[in-house]
């Protein structure tokens, strides 16, 4: 529903400011991957507990519904979906 949106905020970087995690979830959104019509995957690195506390909290929780957190080794997770679709191909 609100992809547009985070479309235009992911162009224009309005991510990349927020402290701690601002580059690192942009960069992960930038190459988020559609799994189904209704779900999203990405990678993404985190060290809170509960994790993606913060992130959720400023962006994520705005724009997905039902986020899951699978741990993974650093490059695992773009490895097992790099063949999806991308989410914002245009960025």
């Amino acid at each position: 529903e609100h992809l547009a949106e985070l479309e235009g905020k992911l162009e224009r970087d309005e991510f990349r400011p927020l402290r701690p995690f601002g580059e690192t979830v942009t960069e992960s959104l930038l190459g988020a991957r559609r799994e189904s019509a209704e779900a999203a995957v990405w990678e993404e690195e985190d060290y809170c507990s509960p994790p993606l506390a913060l992130e959720r909290a400023a962006v994520l929780d705005r724009y997905f519904e039902g986020i899951e957190v699978e741990p993974v080794t650093r490059g695992e997770g773009w490895e097992r979906i790099e063949s999806l679709p991308r989410m914002f191909p245009a960025l």
